[in-house]
């Protein structure tokens, strides 16, 4: 008799990546002095031992940050709070076990006085007992602000209905400065189920569900409302979610935070439309 023998081959699972022990979000990464941006930082302790006067730290390279922001403020600290430790800026949560994960939002706003130019934010978990690896985050863009002009975008939406259900959108594009802009396009993209009607300002694109809002020009502090409306008919019912996005403008756009904006109308039939 022959033996016949069955072989088990074992796969072991895929390896998942490790947790850092600080990582950053930043938005946006393009500011101008005076305006604010967000640091999202989050730390973990992946030792075996607690962690004393755990802190996330921030840096900049080759300036340093403090040089270039103030603190506005951070969240879910201890009564500390943030503070200036040399050329960094840090944030304490008190002490961190084994495992533990703490997250802060820096608040901060770029100096009045900051020369145009980049730095790369960097960050640090800190401790009083252990420090951890210093990371490099996104590069931080400080625009010239004699070059630069920040478009915003706004969508508001009011619903009619009736045997012809419609939606009438307004967007309001302002121009927050400190430059003059130009050439200003502004696409707006509306959901299956409704159907172009007309346009102030705006401009249907063939026979998609994509509209272009085009301004000249705008001075700073100005703006503009271009407008257009859609039908849904008698049958329309459920979610309709409208989405605008500045794509172009002159001179550059230092904050993208702002270039978009979504409505959601809901229908119940075409008699009744709300947004």
């Amino acid at each position: 008799m022959i033996a016949l023998a069955t072989a088990f081959i074992a796969i072991a699972p895929a390896a998942q990546a490790d947790t850092p022990t600080s990582s950053v979000e930043v938005s946006p990464t393009t500011v101008l002095p005076g305006q604010t941006f967000t640091v999202t930082q989050t730390i973990h302790n992946d030792r075996d031992f607690t962690v004393t006067f755990a802190k996330g730290a921030i840096y900049g390279s080759p300036t340093p940050i403090t040089d270039v922001v103030d603190v506005v403020s951070c969240t879910n600290t201890t009564a500390v709070g943030c503070f200036q430790a040399g050329s960094s800026y840090r944030a304490a949560f008190g002490d961190l076990e084994a495992g533990g994960t703490k997250t802060t939002v820096w608040t901060l706003r770029v100096k009045d006085t900051a020369a145009p130019g980049q730095f790369t934010l960097q960050h640090q978990f800190v401790g009083d007992n252990y420090s951890f690896d210093t990371f490099d985050g996104p590069v931080i863009t400080i625009a010239n602000p004699a070059t630069n002009a920040d478009v915003k975008v706004a969508l508001a939406a009011t619903g009619h209905g009736g045997l012809n259900a419609r939606i009438d959108y307004t967007l309001t594009v302002a121009n927050n400065g400190p430059s003059a802009a130009s050439g200003i396009r502004v696409v707006a993209t509306y959901p299956a189920g409704l159907s172009f009607a007309s346009g102030a300002g705006c401009v249907r694109v063939g026979t998609t569900r994509t509209v272009n809002c085009d301004i000249a020009s705008l001075a700073s502090g100005a703006s503009a409302t271009p407008k257009f409306s859609v039908n849904g008919g008698l049958l329309a019912i459920g979610s309709y979610t409208t989405t605008a996005v500045r794509t172009a403008s002159s001179p550059s756009d230092p904050n993208s935070a702002n270039d978009s904006a979504s409505k959601t109308c809901s229908a119940l039939t075409g008699l009744i439309v709300t947004c």
